[in-house]
């Protein structure tokens, strides 16, 4: 019975919030490509939330399939005319449909439209994301530290340079500082890189030079992960701690910005990854994004939401990329028959799948390795 309730517990705790913060998302992004293309006059075959077999679904008016299937680890919409999930061009079925019904085709569409049409999945992961962030915004505030310095820790890169308690931090590399998250999102994803933080001392103004320590931390569920720390603690008499309010339309605003932030946190990221300065052990599979849902399930379900508009973006990012088989692999090719005046041909875009499904499939494989690494360590 131990057993029993333990395996509850798991289903309960992780499986559950990953596969309802998974379905949203991947509801929505597929739901973009789907309003738009109907928008487009394209006609669309299925809607399905997960690949493999069906297990329930039905078809509407329009002759859409809306169905949930066996592997929730994504979606599809498979418009008239595709081969298969992936909006692979079936060729020669398009030479069998009569001239009147090409236009309904995606690949008989005009090419804005198929443009507009693949672009709409990503624009609807950020659109979900601003949302999520206005409505935790606007409901609940937001907690906010000013830039002021209480503590400055030994042998720290913020002592070494020359940083005092009562500090107020002002610019980093130029970019204005004005709150203390400001100040720990920007120099965490630089570690061992120099900065110049601008701050304010009795009316004067300096500019000091340092590099963030790298440091390996440890959150609440014991998660470890390395960061660039400068080593300053601000407090509730220094740092005035509060929760900032929004108005609708500013937490509209507000949730723009951190929807941002995430985009260039993820490109910092990035960056530094092929420079050598971070290791590629962050980068997280299905087994890492549900045992993030199942923790961040237990702080409550605004720190869900917050995980599901994290997640959001990255998904949006991660479609956009020039792959073949994702978004912005489609979009590239796009880009391609607009400047060559034709498209693309099948034969070079099969190629072209055939590699972007390889790159993937490795990515996945890869990912899920340090899923299976960071759970047994």
């Amino acid at each position: 019975m131990a057993y029993l309730a333990e395996f509850a517990n798991f289903i309960v705790g992780y499986i559950l919030p990953f596969l309802v913060v998974l379905g949203l998302l991947v509801f929505v992004h597929e739901m973009g490509h789907y309003l738009v293309g109907r928008w487009c006059g394209i006609r669309v075959v299925a809607f399905s939330v997960g690949f493999g077999p069906e297990i329930a679904g039905f078809t509407d008016r329009h002759g859409t399939r809306w169905k949930l299937s066996a592997i929730p680890l994504g979606g599809y919409v498979k418009f008239f005319g595709d081969e298969d999930a992936a909006s692979v061009p079936d060729y020669e079925r398009l030479q069998t449909i009569p001239e009147s019904e090409r236009g309904r085709t995606f690949l008989g569409a005009k090419l804005w439209k198929r443009a507009a049409t693949v672009a709409a999945g990503p624009i609807a992961n950020f659109i979900l994301a601003i949302v999520i962030y206005a409505v935790i915004f606007s409901l609940y505030g937001k907690p906010v530290a000013d830039p002021v310095v209480a503590e400055v820790r030994p042998d720290s890169a913020a002592a070494e340079a020359g940083i005092q308690p009562g500090d107020l931090l002002v610019s980093i590399d130029g970019s204005p500082v004005v709150t203390f998250d400001d100040v720990r999102r920007y120099v965490g994803v630089r570690p061992d890189m120099p900065i110049t933080v601008g701050i304010k001392r009795n009316g004067e103004t300096l500019e000091l030079p340092m590099v963030p320590k790298r440091t390996e931390i440890t959150d609440q569920f014991g998660n470890k992960m390395e960061l660039g720390i400068i080593g300053i603690v601000t407090n509730q008499e220094r740092g005035n701690f509060r929760l900032q309010t929004f108005s609708p339309i500013q937490a509209v605003g507000q949730g723009a910005v951190e929807s941002w932030h995430i985009v260039t946190g993820t490109f910092d990221y990035l960056s530094n990854l092929v420079t050598g300065r971070m290791k590629a052990d962050q980068l997280g599979g299905p087994i890492r994004v549900a045992q993030a849902s199942g923790q961040m399930a237990t702080l409550g379900f605004v720190a869900l939401l917050q995980l599901a508009a994290v997640l959001s973006v990255s998904i949006g990012l991660l479609n956009l990329m020039p792959v073949p088989v994702l978004d912005g692999g489609h979009l590239m090719f796009y880009a391609v028959e607009a400047i060559r005046g034709r498209p693309v041909g099948p034969t070079a875009q099969d190629i072209a799948f055939r590699i972007g499904f390889a790159m993937v499939l490795m990515l996945m494989v890869f990912a899920t390795w340090n899923d299976i690494s960071s759970l047994v360590g």
